[in-house]
């Protein structure tokens, strides 16, 4: 009977693209919306830099990720054709090579032989990948399903501060932003301190701060123009 377990790690990939959007949508965007806000400028010129803000992260998020992570499946794949002229080339040096790993883990050397045997003849290339490269299915690039979940995941975050400053009044404007920024803040490092196994309340206090360090600053330089320009 196969043993069947779920490990957080099976999680990370697209864990960290989608925290990561929505993180940095919601406090881009609202940042940016509380900066125009505080400059006194009206609520059409405020809601269309909001949403020019959510397109432009959102591109920026897709094709930065995809450049990314493009370049590390390119180096995957180079390490991959690299291991598999090796195979081909000198089987018997890989054999040896796989099984030293084995012994240095702790396997006794006739122990180490016999699984590196047993394994190299069911995926010779697959078990060098994992064993030798440190490469498996959990860290695998995926270029095209990370930079959709960070171009996704930043729009979804930051579609809150512009639905917000369309439907508050103005002269509530900032305030509402900004609360509503930090609550969905709160709640998304919650939830990413959930699923990966740490602290609830640090999650959400980190990503809390720096999204009202952020807004504040934002607010400050919207201010300072706003009285100047």
């Amino acid at each position: 009977m196969r043993h069947s377990e779920r490990h957080r790690t099976a999680h990370i990939g697209w864990l960290r693209a989608a925290v990561l959007g929505a993180n940095d949508g919601l406090i881009s965007t609202a940042s940016l919306v509380v900066g125009v806000a505080a400059s006194g400028t009206d609520r059409p010129a405020i809601l269309i830099a909001g949403v020019a803000g959510v397109v432009a992260g959102a591109m920026s998020m897709a094709a930065g990720e995809y450049v990314s992570v493009s370049s590390q499946s390119d180096t995957e794949q180079a390490d991959l054709a690299r291991e598999r002229k090796e195979l081909e080339s000198d089987y018997e040096g890989e054999r040896h090579e796989l099984a030293g790993i084995y012994e240095g883990r702790g396997l006794s050397s006739d122990l180490a032989v016999q699984v590196a045997d047993q394994l190299m003849a069911k995926d010779a290339l697959a078990v060098h990948a994992r064993e030798e490269l440190g490469l498996s299915e959990f860290t695998a690039a995926r270029p095209i399903q990370a930079s959709l979940a960070s171009a996704l995941s930043f729009a979804a975050g930051a579609v809150l501060p512009v639905l917000v400053a369309t439907f508050v009044p103005r002269v509530q404007l900032s305030a509402a932003v900004t609360g509503s920024a930090l609550l969905l803040l709160a709640v998304l490092g919650a939830l990413a301190a959930r699923v990966g196994g740490a602290s609830v309340w640090r999650g959400a206090a980190r990503v809390t701060f720096w999204g009202a360090l952020a807004m504040g600053a934002s607010a400050l330089v919207g201010r300072w123009f706003g009285t100047t320009v």
